[in-house]
């Protein structure tokens, strides 16, 4: 089935005002020397990273700085203050670019992020259930012990998600708060809660199938539209994936999944489009040299791009996509509602008082937000 990735009803259709593929063709032109943020060293975001900085190294003689950074403000602020261009991120390139959560604060707000190009792998994000519970579905997960964990926010809106594939909401389980992703874990292994969220290439997911309990992890059917409709209204993130790598999991044991792309290498909206066209052609020019030294960065490949997600592209890549035939005038489309979806959530903050106390800000914003992406015929997912 040809899954939408979110649920998206513009008033009106921005015209199309990106660069033609003709106005930046030629060369690979980058500066010198190039920033990025990324994940802590260690994680794959940050490795994929440095892989492609030798491979940009090699090839054009550009010193790729990688930045790590232990949670996505750490992440963010370089790139909100414009001390570096782009960031390696996570999902928090699509909650930066909505303002919500840790970004409902007067300090953070929507940002005008656009997406250069992402990885998608073959492990899965989903909830993994200890598999002495005899859980086979989602559905199965009603009255069991599911974790929480505090300032997750990403963790618990994927449960969220994977609960809703099974027609279930936090109030059909039992939430167990726990203070960390390694925690919760382990609270899995220790038999204080019966699910939990996480990559199937975590390894706090080898510890559960490891230990008596054992690890299974329920499907989101691709060809289960309740499933899939239930997840595009939790989280639209989320894309249909067969999983062949992480715990538990082989080609010759596909896990029928969900995951989003990581790492997502996002930009804001005025970064120079020559730039960024270039940028993006070494990522594709460049694939099987960074991809050999990386396993993981294989995800990157050209056809594993996602071209009408749920953060807009920036107008130099769309050039160079356009340019290769690979940007359609359905993606065109797609790109423009996203881009005038942001438009509005701009609008909607320049209104904020920004003197409000911060739990009285967050929910006020939340309500103006709201009211905003309805007016406008956008679904605001978060309220």
């Amino acid at each position: 089935m040809k899954f939408k990735a979110i649920h998206l009803v513009a008033a009106a259709l921005v015209t199309a005002g990106g660069l033609s593929g003709a106005a930046l063709a030629g060369e690979v032109k980058l500066p010198k020397t190039m920033a990025w943020t990324a994940y802590n060293t260690g994680t794959t975001g940050y490795n994929q990273s440095v892989a492609i900085g030798k491979a940009l190294k090699d090839k054009y003689g550009v010193t790729l700085r990688v930045v790590p950074g232990k949670n996505d403000i750490s992440r963010l602020t370089p790139v909100k203050a414009g001390k570096v261009d782009y960031s390696a991120n996570g999902i928090a390139t699509f909650f930066g670019s909505e303002g919500v959560f840790q970004f409902a604060d007067p300090n953070w707000g929507p940002m005008p992020i656009r997406m250069v190009m992402s990885a998608s792998g073959s492990s899965n994000l989903g909830v993994g259930v200890a598999a002495d519970v005899g859980i086979k579905t989602f559905a199965d997960l009603k009255g069991k012990r599911v974790a929480w964990v505090r300032g997750g926010d990403a963790l618990n809106v994927g449960a969220e998600a994977m609960l809703a594939c099974g027609g279930l909401t936090w109030d059909d389980v039992e939430k167990v708060e726990f203070p960390g992703f390694g925690a919760s874990w382990d609270g899995t292994v220790n038999d204080q809660v019966d699910a939990a969220f996480a990559s199937t290439m975590s390894g706090f997911t080898k510890k559960l199938e490891a230990s008596p309990r054992g690890i299974f992890w329920p499907p989101t059917p691709h060809g289960d539209a309740k499933c899939w409709d239930g997840i595009s209204k939790k989280a639209p993130y989320f894309v249909p994936n067969t999983g062949t790598r992480g715990t538990g999991l082989s080609k010759e044991n596909p896990h029928e999944g969900a995951r989003y792309p990581y790492p997502i290498l996002m930009t804001l909206d005025g970064q120079d489009a020559g730039e960024v066209y270039s940028l993006a052609r070494a990522l594709v020019e460049e694939y099987d040299s960074y991809s050999a030294a990386e396993p993981a960065a294989k995800g990157w490949a050209l056809d594993k791009q996602i071209f009408q997600w749920v953060v807009p592209y920036h107008e130099g890549a769309i050039a160079y996509f356009k340019e290769i035939g690979k940007w359609s005038d359905d993606a065109q489309a797609h790109n423009d509602k996203l881009v005038a979806r942001q438009k509005v959530l701009a609008q909607a903050w320049a209104g904020m008082d920004k003197g409000l106390e911060s739990d009285a800000f967050k929910a006020k914003w939340m309500e103006v937000r709201a009211a905003a992406l309805d007016k406008a015929g956008f679904d605001p997912i978060w309220r």
